[in-house]
C-alpha cells in the first residue's frame, strides 16, 4: 500500500468519523442533560442493576427530574418524581401514548398485537381485546367474584408470616397470575404450586429480555 492510499483512508476516516459526530451531535441536541455515555456500552457502567432506582435518584439530583441516559447504543428519557411523572403520564397523555419500539418485536409481531402496536392499529387490537375479555367475565360479576376470592387467599398468605419479615413480591405476583388463570381457565393455583412459579419465572425472564439494552 503506497503513501497515497494511505492519506487517502486517513482521510476518508476522518471525514466519516466527524460527519458521524455532527449527526450524532445533532440528533441529540433536543434531549434532557445526562451523563456522558461510553462507547457501545453507554451508561450501563453507571447503573446498579439489582437496585436501578438508586441510580436514577442519584442521577436526578445532579440533573435535574427530566434526564437523558444511553443503555447500549439506545436513548432514554427519565422522568423521576411524582410531579414530573403525573404531568407527562396525564397531563400530556396523548403524548406519551405510544409503546416503546423493539426491532426484535417489531420484526416479529410485525406491528400487530397489544402489547407492540402503537396508533390506530393498537386501538383495533385493544377493542377486540376488551371485548373478548368481556365474554370471559371482564366488568361482570364473575371476575369481581374471582377477584375477591383472590385477595382472600393473598390476605391469609400473608397473615401466615405472623409479622415476620418477609418479600411481598412473590405472594403479589402469584395472586395477579391466579386471578388471570381463573379467568381463563376457571382454576387457580396455591402460591407454592411448581406450575405458578414456573410461569412466573418465564414472565420475568420475558420482562428481563424486553428491558435488556441490546434487544432495546
Amino acid at each position: 500500500m503506497d503513501l497515497v492510499t494511505i492519506l487517502l483512508s486517513v482521510v476518508v476516516i476522518l471525514f466519516l468519523a466527524n460527519a458521524f459526530k455532527k449527526q450524532k451531535q445533532e440528533s441529540n441536541k433536543n434531549l434532557p442533560p445526562g451523563p456522558k455515555p461510553l462507547p457501545i456500552i453507554g451508561n450501563i457502567h453507571m447503573m446498579d442493576v439489582g437496585r436501578p432506582q438508586k441510580t436514577f435518584m442519584q442521577m436526578a439530583k445532579e440533573y435535574g427530574s427530566v434526564f437523558s441516559i444511553q443503555l447500549g447504543m439506545s436513548k432514554s428519557v427519565v422522568l423521576h418524581g411524582y410531579d414530573t411523572i403525573k404531568e407527562a403520564l396525564v397531563d400530556h397523555a396523548e403524548f406519551f401514548s405510544d409503546r416503546p419500539r423493539s426491532p426484535l418485536f417489531t420484526e416479529t409481531t410485525k406491528g400487530y398485537g397489544v402489547a407492540f402496536s402503537n396508533g390506530e392499529n393498537w386501538k383495533v387490537m385493544r377493542r377486540f381485546t376488551i371485548s373478548t375479555l368481556r365474554d370471559y367475565g371482564m366488568g361482570k360479576k364473575t371476575i369481581e367474584d374471582k377477584i375477591i376470592e383472590e385477595a382472600e387467599c393473598l390476605v391469609q398468605k400473608l397473615r401466615s408470616y405472623e409479622g415476620k419479615p418477609f418479600s411481598n413480591v412473590s405472594s403479589i405476583n402469584a395472586a395477579v397470575t391466579n386471578i388471570i388463570v381463573a379467568i381463563l381457565l376457571s382454576k387457580r393455583f396455591d402460591y407454592e404450586d411448581p406450575t405458578i412459579l414456573r410461569l412466573m419465572g418465564s414472565v420475568s425472564e420475558n420482562i428481563k429480555l424486553l428491558s435488556s439494552p441490546w434487544v432495546m
